[in-house]
């Protein structure tokens, strides 16, 4: 029977940092993920400069344009309102998933990790540290890192479910036809495309991808919330659909149990309002693998959850403080006053901007958008922040 001392499931960004973070350390690692790679993934791609950090320090990645497309100009809509645009910004770059994802895992599996990929999972058995794959013999381990995704398995074995359907995200997305973009062409946001939600279109080389995502129980005919969308844009009506569920700010305060760590989607780790999830995914799968390596060393599996825990505390309070700014954007109360400060703030959008970029976080963001707030403003916020 394979033993290891980590099994890891789920081979997108957040699995294959925990895979690389742990073989550098020294951990024998299985990686197990059903889908066989090169394999669709729904997702924007962007990547931000929060997360290009990441990338460098884990995979020792640069930004090269065999795999990225750097934009440095955007432009804001609200609704059919043009909220102007920056050129010239901190960059942002947009990747295919397809190959970002299998160039991560080729990488996970250069540096050892053993490869389980294209195995189902049949059971867990969390007493005994293992689990059952369809095909061939059961793996066990010493510390499980749960990176399968937003509707993980594991998180369901552990909770009863994976999350909670009053939180929750949903995203369609299509891919357009290409718009034959160069460097200049600009990266289009719409707020408000859903209901406390937004819009995007990233053009690449290859095709436009558009989409759009909101709370899930705000939007109860998504559907007709993308045609609109797409009709406004003049392209991708014709192109295929699909769609998935966004943990939108609603982070696990416990990020596991027992000896299983949840780490990326699997541990809501999603920013509320940017939709940044891939950053995240990357550091908390590393954080994951350094807890359990101090775990390890110590002889001790039960301290591996406490240490992830605190290792994660900045990400969820991150979240925390974008969950008190999002019914500043997205509440219909407060979206005029925000539709007129962000129209007319270069310095708004500028901030926007160096929070996608890592350049500043979201106490430096709350304390100046407070500042500009009137006083029945920042008390509606409050009360919409407490009740969302």
């Amino acid at each position: 029977m394979p033993d290891f001392d980590l099994v890891i499931l789920g081979a997108g960004p957040a699995g294959t940092a925990a895979a690389m973070q742990a073989r550098t350390l020294g951990l024998s690692v299985a990686l197990v993920d059903k889908a066989l790679f090169p394999r669709q993934k729904l997702c924007g791609g962007l990547v931000t400069g929060r997360c290009a950090a990441h990338l460098a320090d884990i995979f020792g990645m640069q930004i090269t344009t065999d795999l990225f497309e750097t934009r440095r100009n955007f432009e804001f809509y609200l609704k059919d309102q043009s909220l102007g645009n920056l050129q010239d910004v901190p960059p942002l770059h947009l990747t295919i998933r397809w190959d970002f994802d299998h160039h991560l895992l080729k990488q996970a599996l250069a540096a050892g990790a053993a490869d389980f990929t294209g195995h189902r999972i049949e059971a867990f058995d969390f007493k005994e540290n293992t689990i059952d794959l369809a095909k061939g013999e059961p793996l066990t381990y010493r510390l499980l890192i749960a990176a399968d995704g937003v509707q993980s398995p594991t998180a369901k074995a552990l909770f009863g479910k994976p999350f909670s359907q009053d939180t929750i995200g949903f995203a369609l997305e299509v891919e357009g036809p290409s718009q034959a973009p160069t460097e200049a062409t600009p990266i289009r946001i719409d707020f408000a495309a859903a209901d406390w939600g937004y819009g995007w279109s990233f053009p690449k080389k290859s095709s436009t991808t558009i989409g759009l995502g909101g709370l899930h129980a705000q939007n109860p005919d998504m559907k007709l919330h993308l045609a609109t969308y797409l009709d406004k844009l003049g392209t991708g009506k014709t192109a295929k659909v699909k769609g998935h569920f966004l943990p939108f700010g609603a982070p696990r305060p416990i990020p596991g149990k027992g000896n299983v760590l949840l780490a990326g989607d699997a541990a809501g780790l999603v920013d509320p309002i940017t939709g940044e999830g891939i950053g995240y995914a990357i550091h908390s799968g590393a954080l994951a693998a350094e807890a359990a390596k101090i775990a390890l060393d110590q002889g001790g599996t039960h301290r591996a959850l406490p240490l992830y825990t605190s290792a994660t505390k900045p990400i969820r309070r991150s979240i925390a403080q974008a969950r008190l700014l999002r019914p500043l954007i997205f509440s219909a109360r407060l979206q005029p006053f925000f539709a007129r400060t962000f129209a007319t703030s270069t310095t708004l959008k500028r901030d926007y901007m160096h929070l996608l970029s890592g350049e500043m976080e979201y106490p430096a963001l709350l304390r100046r958008t407070v500042l500009r707030l009137p006083r029945a403003a920042l008390r509606y916020l409050s009360a919409a922040a407490s009740g969302n």
